[in-house]
């Protein structure tokens, strides 16, 4: 956007039949867009070269039930070279279509009320939100992730165009930046519902709010500059290429164009509500307002529309009328204004506002620095709810009255036409149709009109269920504290058992597997590109032990415990017996008894910062078939789960933690145990990857190992949501995680994930895991950290 021009009317498009409420530039053909609209289609508009400079509609889309109420366009890819379009509606449906049949090509279902934002990111990912709270992620017609955090409807959604990060804007008043599935930050600054957002570059974007304000963020959090001209809700934001100059629209009927920092032009439209802007490849404007027509601006003169049509467009803006509840003029006092003669004098910006008084009407006029005159911009009509009596001009026709009605606090003002002659009943049932209300409010809406055409003032209706937009947000815990650091591996048999030693539980060198040290597993040798690492579907558990030292500790803690908490000696006895049962490498061995394993249970609950050699007892244990069905089963499982997560809080002590995570690593070794955490799989890794922020390379290799079992246990599975949830937590991991034996895990659990499945592999490659773990490819030591790095980046290639 070199030029210095003004935008003026290239052309108007009436197109639709109601609410224009979506607009997207699209790939192809190139210089065309499409729109959506409340009348449930969707259009493609091609450049046509006919002397008014138009545009022909091409295609029409329809396949939602209800209103369409947002849109864009899905890069082109090998199996769709043009490209594909994505629509959101009131029927809580995400549409995709292509250019060559009118019909979906298929419809995204999982939202739970209206889906109102979307944005395409590399790969053929989506981002959706909806008033039901939530974000979420769609790859290959499948929801790989749900963002959930924000407490009211998510209006606004952006993918950033690096490093796999994603924004989300709510009614909420906050924004969030998402990261691999994970909320990073939350934006706060915005003192009312956050309707838009706009990419400046992959570290800063804009946001709109009903607030009436701009703000310009870094990615960072912090907010760099606000932006005030509008006077009422802002609802769309369109960036230009140059990532300086912006477009923004409202419900104060304005489209602004923001040139370096500053409100450069303001078009008035004859329509209360400009629901959104896009910018075309040659720099024109297209906008979509509550009047159902499109109109596209152009600083392009020869593009401009003629003479008769720039006219016609100045005269019906001109007529139309304003309320100034809704607008910038504030309350009118008619005996103050001046008359006409006012006009005489310039302005002193583009977009004044000035009001004159002409006989018993007001009129308001906006300066236009580009033509160098006051233009009219419609008739005032009193400054209450109510109008008045005489003839109001709305969407083209006339009413004797014109209500505004406030249906919710988190969405705009709504326009309810009535003419004394028509039915209230029926006038307030069209009226709950047209805008998607629920019936219930039949009776409100009617009565309200009675009212107010009996000459009482009555304050604006108020929907009896409240706001939609305020469902409950899911549980998310709170993230760990950093800088622990207590609690080395007590776990490999040398020395005195103290959770604070530290051995080095690295797998060993030369000729051994690399999780467990066992057998001539060499990877060393092999310097080719054959894959020894993964997929890896075998459980990795933790083996090592030295049962004395465990219960010599046991022993000693008892001995020290409160009197209250003391194991009585038969339970000490108990446990030895259990312990010496699982470790014993004699088949003779008596197998553990339900009275053991019941003894093992009701002591993991002894005091937390006594309890860890009872947690050593049950990780080993719980490898064994016999405790591991007891303990894992339908009945018990979940006690046992709640039990463990419980112990992995972010205030809990580290050696618990770790001891935890473990015992879940162990669980896999058993058919219960793997079915227990298949269910509980979202829960566990949730709770698990907070664990990433504790300073502690065992806590490390053990989340490492959970995250590779989950991986393993789904790598033959077609459940790309968990699938979705093993990248996440492993991609999140990486960012902190440093032992190499941890980041070797973690690679392996990636490549486990992505292997011969496409669509893990895309969402991999949407999230940058690539770029994320190339620094590992140079790895020599161990080696097989850059030799397992390597296959991953040749799976993403």
């Amino acid at each position: 956007m070199a030029s210095s021009n003004s935008y003026k009317l290239r052309c108007s498009i009436p197109g639709h039949e109601m609410d224009v409420r979506g607009l997207a530039s699209t790939i192809f053909p190139e210089g065309a867009f499409v729109s959506v609209s409340r009348d449930r289609t969707g259009r493609v508009w091609l450049p046509n070269s006919s002397p008014d400079k138009g545009f022909t509609e091409m295609h029409c889309m329809s396949g939602h039930s209800n209103f369409v109420s947002c849109v864009c366009v899905i890069a082109p890819n090998e199996t769709y070279p043009r490209g594909l379009i994505a629509t959101g509606g009131n029927d809580n449906n995400i549409c995709v279509f292509t250019l060559d049949r009118p019909q979906p090509l298929f419809t995204l279902q999982g939202h739970k009320n209206t889906v109102c934002t979307l944005s395409s990111g590399k790969f053929g990912t989506l981002l959706s939100g909806s008033w039901d709270t939530t974000a979420k992620v769609w790859l290959n017609e499948k929801c790989m992730m749900t963002l959930q955090g924000h407490t009211a409807a998510v209006w606004a959604v952006l993918i950033l165009p690096e490093q796999g990060l994603m924004l989300s804007g709510s009614a909420d008043k906050t924004i969030k930046l998402w990261k691999a599935g994970r909320c990073e930050k939350t934006f706060t600054g915005h003192e009312d519902c956050v309707r838009g957002l706009a990419v400046i570059s992959s570290t800063e974007f804009l946001s709109c709010s009903n607030d009436t304000s701009i703000r310009r963020w870094l990615v960072t959090g912090d907010c760099v500059q606000v932006y005030y001209s509008h006077t009422n809700f802002i609802y769309s934001l369109a960036v230009f290429p140059n990532s300086q100059d912006f477009v923004s629209t409202g419900e104060d009927r304005t489209v602004r164009i923001w040139r370096k920092g500053e409100c450069f032009q303001t078009i008035r439209l004859p329509a209360q509500s400009v629901w959104c802007c896009c910018i075309l490849p040659n720099g024109d404007i297209a906008v979509g307002a509550s009047d159902g027509i499109i109109r596209v601006f152009t600083e392009a003169e020869d593009r401009v529309a003629s003479a008769e049509d720039l006219q016609a467009f100045e005269d019906e803006l001109s007529k139309a009328t304003i309320d100034p509840k809704t607008g910038d003029l504030g309350d009118i006092k008619m005996e103050d204004l001046p008359g006409r003669e006012h006009l005489n004098e310039p302005g002193n910006r583009d977009g004044q506002t000035r009001l004159i008084k002409d006989e018993q009407k007001v009129e308001a006029y906006q300066w236009s620095v580009s033509d160098g005159r006051w233009l009219k911009i419609g008739d005032v009509v009193g400054g209450s709810n109510q109008q008045t009596s005489k003839s109001v001009m709305y969407e083209g026709k006339e009413y004797d009255y014109v209500f505004t009605i406030d249906v919710n606090e988190g969405g705009p003002s709504l326009k309810l036409p009535y003419n004394m002659a028509e039915d209230p009943w029926l006038t307030a049932h069209n009226f709950l149709q047209k805008n998607d209300l629920s019936p219930m409010f039949l009776d409100q809406v009617a009565n309200f009109i009675i009212e107010n055409t009996k000459g009482h003032v009555v304050g604006p209706a108020q929907p009896e269920d409240g706001d939609p937009f305020t469902g409950g947000a899911r549980y998310i815990p709170g993230s760990s504290d950093d800088g622990q650091s207590f609690g080395a591996d007590p776990f490999t048999g040398a020395g005195r058992y103290i959770p604070g030693s530290n051995p080095n539980p690295s797998a060993p060198s030369g000729g051994a597997d690399p999780f467990t040290g066992k057998g001539a597993y060499s990877s060393a040798a092999q310097k080719q590109p054959t894959n020894i690492y993964f997929p890896k579907t075998d459980g990795v558990t933790f083996e090592q032990a030295n049962a004395s030292q465990i219960i010599a500790k046991l022993k000693e803690l008892n001995a020290e415990a409160p009197q209250e908490h003391k194991l009585s000696a038969d339970i000490v006895e108990s446990l030895e017996s259990l312990l010496l049962s699982v470790c014993g490498s004699n088949s003779a061995e008596a197998p553990p008894t339900l009275q053991q394993i019941d003894v093992l249970w009701k002591a993991s609950h002894w005091p937390e910062d006594i309890v860890f050699p009872v947690l050593d007892i049950l990780r080993l244990a719980v490898r064994h078939p016999q405790v591991n069905e007891s303990l894992c089963g339908e009945a018990e499982g979940v006690q046992l789960c709640n039990h463990l997560l419980k112990l992995m809080r972010s205030e809990s002590r580290p050696a618990n933690q770790m001891l935890a995570l473990r015992t879940l690593c162990n669980c896999f070794s058993g058919r219960h145990g793997r079915a227990l955490l298949v269910a509980q799989r979202e829960t566990v890794l949730s709770r698990a990857a907070d664990l990433a922020a504790v300073r502690n390379k065992n806590i490390h290799i053990a989340l490492a190992t959970l995250v590779l079992n989950y991986a393993g246990c789904f790598h033959s599975r077609p459940d790309l949501e968990a699938k979705a949830q093993c990248l996440s937590v492993a991609s999140r991991a990486l960012e902190t995680v440093q032992d190499k034996e941890a980041v070797f895990r973690l690679l392996v659990a990636l490549g486990t994930t992505v292997a011969s499945d496409e669509t893990a592999q895309d969402l991999a490659r949407s999230l940058d895991v690539g770029s994320q773990i190339s620094k590992y490819s140079s790895v020599s030591d161990p080696s097989k950290v850059g030799e397992c790095c390597q296959l991953v980046l040749k799976e993403l290639h």
